[in-house]
């Protein structure tokens, strides 16, 4: 099942954030912090979705909205997807990406893009193309 985050859910999904492979440690401070602002409506361009089992959650996809003057209409950017190693291979990313693109809809966005450098397989089965080069610019 897809759902939104709700609250209880933050230790799963920091424990989720940990799998991930990126530039920066969590910090669980600054990761409660973010959370719950999300979780409180206070950052109505975030969207963050889980993927729950019977075993708990498994998966979330955070996807960000923003109008931008060269869509026509809201764009949105699937900003982190991940699933659980020990859940990997039950489709629960394709149903993230899914769900994903069921509220892109929702909200008239026009275009969803997805900065991807290892699951470039994974995008193009479900329908997306290869449009640009990520480059990126840490500040910390």
């Amino acid at each position: 099942m897809i759902r939104a985050a709700q609250p209880g859910d933050e230790d799963a999904v920091f424990e989720l954030v940990t799998q991930l492979g990126h530039a920066f440690p969590p910090k669980r401070d600054a990761f409660e912090a973010t959370i719950a602002s999300y979780l409180a409506g206070e950052q109505p361009t975030v969207v963050l979705l889980v993927a729950e089992e019977p075993e708990g959650v498994l998966g979330y996809a955070l996807m960000t909205v923003v109008p931008l003057l060269s869509t026509n209409g809201p764009s949105a950017q699937l900003q982190e997807i991940v699933v659980d190693q020990k859940a990997r291979g039950r489709d629960l990313g394709t149903a993230l990406v899914r769900a994903v693109e069921a509220e892109c809809e929702r909200r008239g966005v026009t275009q969803l893009t997805v900065a991807s450098r290892r699951a470039g397989g994974f995008y193009d089965r479900l329908g997306f193309h290869e449009s640009a080069e990520y480059m990126r610019r840490l500040f910390a």
